[in-house]
């Protein structure tokens, strides 16, 4: 069993205080990974669009030193998204940052809609879909994917492939999406028996036409499809466990894939 932690927060400044006062809380709680959710620790990504590339990159960077240093100072592994900078251009990322080493996972689909256009923001380039993050803590095996990426069966069938137990997701979910993402949340947890553990954002952003209010709900779902935990709309820690047993034991009632291997086979 694996204690880990959901940190639901707005854009953070550049002072570590408040990600150090919950980080010390998570490991004060024995947790040994936490999550945070999109634009966290950069702007949401309407203020990215405004922003010189030099001042993402020095955002960027300080709050990456910064985590490497909770990091070490709790020995604990953060996983957290973060918009990279190089030659100019803005890569929408995710990062596991442990006491030792820093791993970066470059999100390979990205929203294209008129009012929330990643794709035609972020230099991420376009090509084949490749497997997710994945890395192994203690026995267990987790997986990392951008939020948006949820919606792709690719990603799910990679990480049946890789023998995942859990999935990381970050998220920055608004508007009227609170009742959508949890069906979809409960029913890929279901289907392919892992836990989910999701940390949204919250916070407001309002621009001339739209106002978008990140409502929270970060929650863990476990391999059966339930909800385990769940954190209302305000900022706030969430620690839960995880057991590779409970994993197992669902492939095994339901047989998914079971299924799916006896006719590769």
């Amino acid at each position: 069993m694996i204690r880990i932690a959901a940190l639901q927060m707005p854009t953070q400044g550049m002072s570590p205080n408040a990600l150090d006062h919950y980080f010390k809380a998570a490991r004060a709680k024995e947790a040994e990974i936490v999550l945070l959710g999109e634009y966290v620790l950069n702007h949401f990504f309407k203020e990215l669009e405004k922003m010189p590339a030099n001042m993402i990159k020095d955002q960027s960077d300080h709050h990456l030193a910064m985590v490497k240093e909770l990091s070490r100072k709790y020995d604990i592994v953060v996983v957290a998204p973060l918009v990279q900078v190089k030659g100019g251009k803005c890569y929408k990322t995710v990062v596991k940052v442990t006491p030792k080493s820093t791993h970066t996972y470059r999100q390979q689909l990205l929203m294209d809609y008129g009012h929330w256009d990643e794709a035609g923001f972020f230099a991420n380039e376009k090509k084949p879909l490749e497997d997710p993050l994945v890395f192994t803590h203690k026995g267990m095996r987790f997986g990392v994917i951008g939020g948006f990426e949820l919606h792709f069966n690719h990603f799910f069938d990679r990480l049946n492939a890789r023998d995942v137990d859990v999935l990381l997701l970050p998220t920055s979910s608004t508007f009227e999406s609170h009742n959508r993402w949890r069906e979809i949340l409960k029913t890929r947890s279901f289907l392919h028996n892992i836990y989910i553990l999701r940390a949204n954002r919250v916070g407001d952003y309002a621009d001339k036409e739209l106002k978008w209010k990140f409502y929270g709900d970060s929650m863990l779902l476990d391999p059966f499809g339930e909800v385990v935990s769940v954190l209302e709309d305000k900022e706030a820690l969430m620690v839960v466990s995880v057991d590779r047993k409970t994993t197992r034991e669902a492939k095994r009632v339901w047989g998914f894939e079971k299924q799916l291997k006896s006719r590769a086979d």
